[in-house]
């Protein structure tokens, strides 16, 4: 690796002197017989082990992709594409635009990285690009040069994703990724883990989208309920049967909390003294969910109701998130409020964030049009410089100002005014916009001036990239959500060009300049002519949110300059639209780093317990784990019996000994008080520590090793699942505890940190005390089997795929496995 975080300029002019060495090898690999080319992959693997350098072989490796692509798949990388594949080889991003060929990009860094048999993962936003790629030409590419390229589906069952993870090259979804390491560590047997090497090395594709837009929800693999439905009705009807002096609501913010006569109000129908006491802590969470639902949630916005269910949208791509369920009962809060059936609150069982599973991997890498505006973030949380690629062709697109109206009215009737002028011309229009309702809107305005349109937004993204592929064409009208068909390329249709090409027009400005650069980067791809410009309002979103005092009086101004329905251009308006737009950027980017620092306070403490259970899945035996974990129960419990009566003087209580002893570690009779009183406070200590070491190893003759070592495997797993998963649920209260306790002016941050840690170290003190007691309390039956704690693991964003009731000729005891109940 070179120097991080030169600027781009100095590392273009770097990877330059060595795409120029890629370039002059074309001739001599453009003469190989295909015997020779297929072979250099053996060659490079040779290279490798005979110790030379990945970075010593890249030139040839990198020749060696683009004769194999010219061949395949008829398409020669370019100069740029070669640049862009060395930037993301060295872990960086490389920002590339639209119709730049990113997936040819990234076949060079793939295949180069796979040389040393660790497995390279191509992470894409979704499954239908996954598949794609892995069964398409690019994945006729790597297997044309000897390489095993696998994919990893929701759908698939745990021995077909064990080989995907094996192949050199797999495709996977980011969610899919997360879903695998989590369900590894909650597997019975190490041969059920799918990720058997580990994590060596990640290139994702759209990486802004995922590892930051998607990185404030964490993933979630959840157990059966807990049953609190009709708290989620009563906190509802609460809230519903309040005044507006009852509670507080900040728009900017968007938060809401009850006002001093709510929460008289509260106290009086709930029947309690003080709703801030600690004990009311789930009355007082129910009831802010229910504010939250119910002031600052709307109907087909932030969701939709269909089929007596409540669906989350999508923020920012206007999907529906089938099976995902906003966390910490918010999801139930919504039910109650629109009236449908409240399902039951699952247990979470197991968590990890986005930012903190991609940074396990050794290297990490991405590629996408835009993430120059959020460069500090990629920095800050994964290393990774953002480097700009240049285009293959110049970008002409017309990129023109933006058009601001003082209604929403009248910049709806404007922007379709403008798709009729050049739909009657035959050019092709996309329409960008950020909620369903205002593409519904638009669709309706469309339908009664008798434009044809097709609507691309969460009610139909099935058809999504074939829509988008056709978009293009001549007098095609389009309207789609954000990133709709991110991945689809849009190709212009005959004559198009001619006419401008495509045409994008924003129905309003998103909260991040990305999604911006994003539609318009739709247009002007390889050089190809296009259109771009955003029409708004000051009853935009953005704008009504974030535009700030200095914008409601220079608006104020601009009323009475404006003729109805005149669009304005000024240069002061787009610099409070693109201040807002920082603002809120600023905004998200604290939410997201602030998430990020409470999964590290739980990050910590997962890496601890997962790498305690994997020695147990791995070990043969965990015997010297349970004979410490006496050791330490001991010394801790029999603290309370010795007490120091002057200088080296001990009191030590051998009735107190006795009766608590064989109460909890041993059984009935096994301490003799004579014995005891023999002993001073050392010894007694040494004596009780034997006594346990014996119970346990006099199992040992009792019956053949391999049982008397799954015996002890199988306390041990019993009892870290056990007190880990409710550990995550006693976290996610603190976490909402704290919250309460900002409040009284203390960093909850810090209030978490501290008691967090306090908690864990409880915990690992019971699971130490409870391997102890059933080690040395415990019978051995012969034929002891690992039994999963949790049974029915769902995921938030679906159910679990290994949850199949498939016949297994294999004698494993298949019924023991968490995924197969």
């Amino acid at each position: 690796m070179f120097g991080m975080f030169d600027s781009t300029k100095k590392a273009l002019k770097r990877y330059k002197k060595v795409a120029d060495k890629v370039m002059a090898l074309e001739d001599v690999y453009k003469k190989m017989t295909e015997e020779e080319l297929i072979n250099q992959t053996v060659i490079l693997k040779e290279r490798l082990k005979n110790g030379e350098t990945i970075d010593q072989i890249l030139p040839e490796a990198f020749a060696t992709v683009r004769e194999a692509s010219t061949r395949i798949t008829g398409m020669t990388p370019y100069y740029v594409q070669v640049i862009g594949g060395i930037a993301i080889h060295e872990g960086n991003i490389a920002e590339m635009r639209t119709g730049e060929g990113k997936t040819l990009t990234s076949v060079m860094p793939a295949y180069l990285n796979a040389l040393n048999g660790e497995g390279v993962h191509i992470v894409t936003v979704n499954e239908y690009l996954a598949k794609r790629e892995a069964e398409g030409e690019i994945g006729n590419l790597f297997r044309y040069l000897g390489l095993t390229v696998g994919l990893n589906l929701r759908d698939y069952d745990r021995p077909q994703k064990k080989e995907a993870y094996a192949c050199d090259v797999m495709y996977s979804t980011n969610a899919e990724l997360g879903f695998d390491y989590l369900r590894d560590h909650m597997v019975l047997y190490h041969q059920d883990m799918v990720a058997q090497r580990g994590y060596p090395y990640a290139i994702i594709d759209e990486v802004d989208s995922i590892l930051i837009d998607e990185a404030r929800t964490p993933l979630i693999i959840s157990g059966p309920a807990k049953a609190t439905q009709n708290l989620y009705q009563q906190a509802d009807r609460f809230v519903k049967s309040l005044a507006d002096e009852d509670y507080e609501l900040d728009v900017e913010a968007n938060t809401v909390e009850l006002s001093p006569s709510g929460i008289t109000k509260a106290e009086t129908m709930f029947s309690i003294d003080n709703l801030y006491d600690l004990k009311h802590v789930s009355l007082l969470h129910h009831i802010n969910n229910a504010l939250k639902a119910n002031f600052t949630m709307f109907k087909d916005k932030e969701y939709m109701v269909q089929d007596g269910e409540v669906l989350i949208i999508d923020q920012f791509t206007g999907r529906i998130l089938k099976g995902r369920q906003f966390s910490e009962g918010l999801h139930q809060a919504l039910e109650a409020k629109e009236g449908v059936e409240v399902k039951k609150e699952t247990v979470t069982v197991a968590t990890i964030t986005y930012q903190n599973f991609f940074r396990m991997y050794k290297k990490l890498s991405g590629m996408t049009g835009t993430a120059k505006t959020e460069e500090e973030e990629f920095i800050d949380i994964y290393n990774m410089q953002v480097i700009e690629i240049p285009t293959n062709k110049p970008v002409i697109r017309e990129d023109a100002p933006d058009y601001f109206f003082v209604t929403a009215e009248e910049k709806y009737e404007a922007l379709v005014s403008e798709v009729e002028r050049r739909h009657q011309l035959g050019q092709p229009i996309l329409i960008g916009t950020i909620a369903v309702e205002t593409s519904e809107h638009l669709s309706m305005m469309l339908t009664k001036r008798r434009i044809r349109h097709e609507v691309l937004n969460a009610k139909n993204h099935e058809r999504e990239a074939e829509i988008i592929a056709k978009a293009g064409q001549k007098g095609a009208v389009t309207i789609a959500t954000n990133m709709a068909g991110r991945g689809t390329d849009i190709k212009l249709g005959e004559g198009v060009k001619e006419l401008g090409g495509l045409a994008v027009l924003g129905s309003e400005k998103h909260d991040s300049r990305r999604i911006d650069n994003q539609l318009r980067g739709r247009a002007g791809r390889q050089g190809d002519p296009g259109f771009s410009r955003f029409y708004l309002s000051a009853d935009d979103e953005l704008l009504v949110r974030r535009g700030g005092e200095t914008f409601k009086t220079v608006f104020e101004r601009f009323k009475k300059l404006q003729g109805t329905g005149e669009p304005i251009q000024f240069k002061m308006i787009s610099n409070i639209i693109t201040g807002a737009q920082k603002r809120s950027e600023g905004n998200n980017s604290e939410i997201r780093k602030n998430v990020l620092k409470y999964d590290d306070v739980l990050r910590l403490q997962r890496e601890i317990i997962y790498d305690q259970r994997t020695a147990v899945l791995k070990d043969e035996s965990v015997e010297s784990s349970v004979i410490q974990f006496i050791k330490d129960v001991v010394e801790s419990e029999v603290d309370d019996y010795i007490t120091p009566v002057g200088k080296n003087k001990f009191d030590i209580d051998d009735d107190g000994i006795i009766t608590h002893f064989e109460s909890f570690l041993f059984p009935k009779g096994t301490l003799d008080k004579e014995t005891l009183e023999k002993f001073d406070e050392k010894e007694v200590v040494e004596y009780l520590k034997e006594v346990g070491i014996k119970l346990l190893q006099e199992k040992k003759t009792q019956v053949p090793i391999e049982i008397y070592n799954e015996f002890l495997k199988v306390i041990m797993l019993r009892v870290i699942d056990t007190y880990w998963m409710r550990h995550i649920d006693t976290m996610q209260e603190l976490r909402q505890g704290v919250r309460l306790q900002s409040y009284g002016q203390q960093n909850p941050l810090i209030i978490y940190q501290r008691e967090g840690k306090r908690i864990f170290d409880e915990m690992l003190y019971g699971i130490s005390k409870d391997v102890a007691r059933y080690a040395c309390l415990g019978r051995i039956q012969v034929n002891v089997q690992r039994e999963a704690v949790v049974k029915n693991t769902a995921t938030n964003q679906g159910q679990d795929p290994n949850k199949k009731d498939k016949p297994k000729k294999i004698k494993v005891h298949s019924n023991q496995l968490p995924w197969n109940r």
